[in-house]
Protein backbone atom coordinates (compact mmCIF):
# COMPACT_ATOMS: atom_id res chain seq x y z
CA UNK A 1 0.00 0.00 0.00
CA UNK A 2 3.23 2.24 0.88
CA UNK A 3 4.75 2.06 -2.65
CA UNK A 4 1.16 2.55 -4.07
CA UNK A 5 0.83 5.86 -2.51
CA UNK A 6 4.01 6.56 -3.23
CA UNK A 7 3.72 6.95 -7.20
CA UNK A 8 -0.07 7.82 -6.59
CA UNK A 9 1.47 11.21 -4.71
CA UNK A 10 4.64 11.08 -6.85
CA UNK A 11 2.93 12.38 -10.42
CA UNK A 12 0.37 14.59 -8.01
CA UNK A 13 3.59 16.56 -6.55
CA UNK A 14 5.59 17.09 -9.36
CA UNK A 15 6.00 20.21 -11.89
CA UNK A 16 5.18 18.97 -15.30
CA UNK A 17 4.09 22.10 -16.94
CA UNK A 18 6.04 25.52 -16.57
CA UNK A 19 6.38 28.22 -18.52
CA UNK A 20 9.71 28.83 -19.47
CA UNK A 21 11.27 25.57 -17.66
CA UNK A 22 11.09 22.19 -18.91
CA UNK A 23 11.23 19.02 -16.28
CA UNK A 24 11.90 16.03 -18.51
CA UNK A 25 11.84 12.62 -16.58
CA UNK A 26 14.90 10.49 -16.64
CA UNK A 27 14.89 6.62 -16.49
CA UNK A 28 13.68 5.09 -13.21
CA UNK A 29 15.65 5.11 -10.28
CA UNK A 30 15.28 2.96 -7.37
CA UNK A 31 16.41 3.85 -3.81
CA UNK A 32 16.09 3.16 -0.14
CA UNK A 33 14.00 5.75 2.74
CA UNK A 34 14.89 4.70 5.85
CA UNK A 35 14.60 1.24 5.01
CA UNK A 36 11.51 1.40 2.34
CA UNK A 37 12.30 1.10 -1.49
CA UNK A 38 11.24 4.00 -3.50
CA UNK A 39 11.31 5.12 -7.09
CA UNK A 40 12.76 8.61 -8.04
CA UNK A 41 13.96 9.80 -11.87
CA UNK A 42 17.38 10.15 -13.34
CA UNK A 43 17.99 13.54 -13.05
CA UNK A 44 15.98 14.09 -9.87
CA UNK A 45 17.97 15.47 -6.46
CA UNK A 46 17.85 13.68 -3.05
CA UNK A 47 14.87 16.03 -2.20
CA UNK A 48 13.09 16.38 -5.43
CA UNK A 49 13.21 12.06 -5.34
CA UNK A 50 11.32 12.31 -1.42
CA UNK A 51 8.77 14.89 -1.97
CA UNK A 52 8.04 13.79 -5.43
CA UNK A 53 7.20 10.18 -3.25
CA UNK A 54 5.43 12.44 -0.52
CA UNK A 55 8.07 12.45 2.23
CA UNK A 56 8.09 15.98 3.90
CA UNK A 57 10.24 15.95 6.78
CA UNK A 58 13.91 15.09 6.56
CA UNK A 59 15.38 15.93 9.79
CA UNK A 60 15.30 17.30 12.98
CA UNK A 61 17.10 20.20 14.57
CA UNK A 62 19.78 20.19 16.63
CA UNK A 63 19.00 22.12 19.81
CA UNK A 64 14.98 20.98 20.31
CA UNK A 65 14.62 17.93 17.67
CA UNK A 66 11.90 19.71 16.08
CA UNK A 67 11.28 18.26 12.39
CA UNK A 68 13.07 20.10 9.48
CA UNK A 69 11.65 19.57 5.61
CA UNK A 70 12.82 21.32 2.69
CA UNK A 71 12.79 25.20 1.99
CA UNK A 72 15.49 27.09 -0.21
CA UNK A 73 16.02 24.09 -2.82
CA UNK A 74 19.51 25.84 -3.52
CA UNK A 75 22.08 24.53 -0.82
CA UNK A 76 21.85 28.05 1.51
CA UNK A 77 19.67 26.44 4.52
CA UNK A 78 20.25 23.70 6.47
CA UNK A 79 17.30 22.04 6.62
CA UNK A 80 17.53 19.59 4.02
CA UNK A 81 20.40 17.64 5.31
CA UNK A 82 20.78 13.89 5.53
CA UNK A 83 22.51 10.94 5.91
CA UNK A 84 23.12 9.40 2.24
CA UNK A 85 25.06 5.96 1.97
CA UNK A 86 26.58 6.35 5.77
CA UNK A 87 27.42 10.32 5.10
CA UNK A 88 25.66 12.92 7.04
CA UNK A 89 24.98 16.53 6.54
CA UNK A 90 24.68 15.73 2.77
CA UNK A 91 22.58 18.49 0.97
CA UNK A 92 19.34 16.55 -0.02
CA UNK A 93 18.28 19.68 -2.56
CA UNK A 94 21.99 19.42 -4.14
CA UNK A 95 22.68 15.86 -4.24
CA UNK A 96 21.81 13.84 -7.49
CA UNK A 97 20.12 10.91 -7.40
CA UNK A 98 21.77 7.47 -7.99
CA UNK A 99 20.30 4.07 -8.08
CA UNK A 100 20.45 1.84 -4.69
CA UNK A 101 21.47 4.87 -2.40
CA UNK A 102 20.21 4.74 1.02
CA UNK A 103 18.51 7.79 2.19
CA UNK A 104 18.04 8.31 6.04
CA UNK A 105 16.64 11.44 8.74
CA UNK A 106 19.55 12.88 10.04
CA UNK A 107 19.37 13.61 13.80
CA UNK A 108 20.95 17.40 14.93
CA UNK A 109 24.29 17.61 12.96
CA UNK A 110 24.88 13.92 12.19
CA UNK A 111 28.01 12.01 13.44
CA UNK A 112 30.89 11.45 11.43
Amino acid sequence: MLLAMSKRTADHLRITAHPVLSFPRGRPLHFWFEGKPLTGYEGDTVAAALVGAGIRMFRYSEKRQRPRGFFCAVGKCSSCLMVVDGRPNVMACMEPLREGMKVERQKGRGRL
